[in-house]
């Protein structure tokens, strides 16, 4: 396993792994769900096509995290219909219970409200997670590559491929960027907050965009906490983001999305006109 997953990370992937263990004895009563489900709603390409237009921001809904505590009053609903007003490309929805207050639940609730493609964020560990995912009604699920084995990835990305999921693969440094990559990973989050120790940098964040192969379209995840960042990591190369506290513990979610989606088409239009 690599090194990367001592201290919070591994105790979220220990909760993570008895969940699973228990939801193998649900396989075939998921796999029934999952084909109720019909087609999945495209996620990359929501993100390819709003990226297209300047910039493609995914909104998320979460509770609470273990580096801020609780976020939020509003309930999950409330902040997608805020969050598709406002020019959201895709929602993201931490299901993880233990850490983020997350729940089944929320993802539900989440997809009533809004037809925007919708990302499952949790520690999946196995393909019956997956599963579980599409089950529940989600069009895309995280992959965490610090957290798993190149197979392992490969594995999970296959599993996400036959039932007409995306998978956003997440990277916290050039090892697990290089795993996710050899994997098949082609829709990456580059994150900026270590999973070890929750602290930010961007360092890493900033390099790594420039080095991605063609084909590979790049997510920065955490700290954007307005337009500014979002121009600095626009300045960088990276076109689509996934923003959770700035816009959760705003007054007006509706307008923080349209502030990010501004600055983001705005610095689009700064670039064509300079070029």
């Amino acid at each position: 396993m690599p090194t990367a997953t001592r201290g919070f990370l591994a105790r979220a992937l220990e909760a993570s792994r008895e969940r699973a263990s228990a939801l193998r004895t649900r396989a075939r009563e998921l796999e029934e769900k999952a084909g109720w489900r019909g087609s999945a709603r495209g996620f990359r390409l929501a993100l390819e096509v709003a990226a297209s237009r300047g910039v493609a921001v995914v909104a998320e809904v979460k509770r609470a995290s273990p580096s801020a505590g609780t976020l939020t009053f509003r309930s999950p609903g409330e902040l997608a219909r805020a969050y598709k007003v406002g020019g959201a490309a895709a929602i993201s929805v931490l299901t993880e219970p233990l850490f983020f207050g997350g729940s089944e639940e929320d993802l539900g609730e989440v997809l009533g409200a809004t037809d925007l493609p919708v990302l499952r964020k949790d520690f999946v560990v196995e393909a019956v997670q997956v599963l579980e995912a599409r089950a529940l009604g989600a069009d895309a699920v995280l992959l965490i590559a610090d957290a798993l084995e190149r197979k392992e990835l490969a594995e999970l990305l296959l599993a996400a491929e036959e039932l007409g999921m995306d998978a956003l693969v997440e990277a916290g440094g050039p090892e697990a960027l290089e795993r996710a990559l050899e994997a098949g990973a082609r829709l990456v989050g580059v994150n900026a907050r270590d999973l070890e120790t929750l602290e930010l940098s961007r360092e890493f964040q900033l390099r790594a965009v420039k080095d991605l192969p063609k084909g590979v379209l790049a997510v920065a995840e955490s700290g954007v906490r307005g337009p500014e960042d979002l121009r600095t990591l626009l300045a960088a190369g990276y076109r689509a983001f996934l923003v959770g506290e700035h816009l959760v513990r705003s007054e007006d979610p509706r307008a923080a999305v349209a502030g990010l989606v501004a600055a983001g088409r705005a610095a689009a239009g700064e670039g064509k006109e300079g070029a």
